[in-house]
């Protein structure tokens, strides 16, 4: 399958700082993208985009799930690039060990407004930015507005496919992120924007650690299906998705560790 050059893309990352988002800015940075990239952790952010040439990013730190902040990193695309951005990668989110019995439910709140309404907000604004200058007349095979590619990457999660006792908290968000996902798909796919969901596995990174799992029952999950999913790993999967042609999506890519079996 032909594959299509990223250099000309102008991609925002959230949740940036570490893990994942971190891992995809490098990757997409090393294609050539021009890069927006928002996490909390603003020091990080600094570091992250004085490790990358100069000019081919900006941070814009704040938290993900609010509006004013998911504005100002849209805004921040085209205030340094001239255009808005065309790849959005929707990562910023949090784990929760435990299922509905035993999670603690002190933390469902914020972990459903990171992951399910922070998504949506980014999902909604995105759309509405790529969708502007829009045909008035009628789409047909040979528009140049579809030659054009336009990309939304939701990172959602195995367990939001797979449900596990284990994660059954933060899994139901992860399949309403699913759901998000192929709503949008079926609305926008027809005006010409890919709305993409990557549902990773085991990947090893500080997630673990701030979801609350078990260091011990983590060692041996390591110990039982190694190796595990590295970051890269799953920016390789954004960076195929958002190289494909204008005309082919892939919709929905699931990976795992080969190893692991459940879920």
């Amino acid at each position: 399958m032909s594959t299509t050059p990223l250099k000309d893309r102008i991609a925002l990352i959230t949740g940036a700082s570490a893990g994942i988002g971190r891992a995809v800015a490098q990757h997409l940075a090393q294609q050539g993208c021009k890069l927006v990239l928002n996490a909390r952790r603003e020091d990080r952010l600094r570091a992250l985009a004085d490790s990358l040439p100069k000019g081919q990013c900006v941070i814009a730190a704040g938290d993900a799930a609010e509006q004013s902040v998911i504005d100002r990193a849209l805004d921040a695309a085209r205030s340094a690039f001239s255009r808005e951005a065309d790849l959005i990668v929707v990562n910023a989110g949090r784990g929760l060990n435990g299922s509905v019995i035993t999670s603690d439910p002190a933390q469902w709140d914020e972990m459903v407004r990171t992951n399910l309404m922070g998504c949506a907000r980014l999902l909604r604004s995105a759309a509405h930015r790529l969708l502007q200058g829009f045909p008035s007349t009628p789409l047909t095979p040979d528009s140049p507005w579809l030659k054009v590619q336009r990309d939304i990457v939701l990172i959602g999660s195995v367990v939001g496919r797979h449900v596990s006792p284990f994660s059954s908290m933060y899994g139901s968000t992860k399949f309403a992120v699913h759901a998000l996902a192929e709503g949008a798909r079926r609305e926008l796919g027809p005006k010409g924007i890919r709305v993409s969901l990557v549902e990773p596995g085991f990947v090893i990174s500080e997630f673990q650690g701030v979801a609350g799992y078990d260091d011990a029952w983590f060692e041996s999950m390591k110990q039982k299906i190694a190796p595990m999913l590295d970051p890269s790993d799953v920016a390789n999967a954004v960076s195929f998705i958002a190289q494909q042609p204008a005309h082919v999506h892939i919709s929905d890519l699931l990976l795992r560790p080969t190893r692991q079996d459940y879920p």
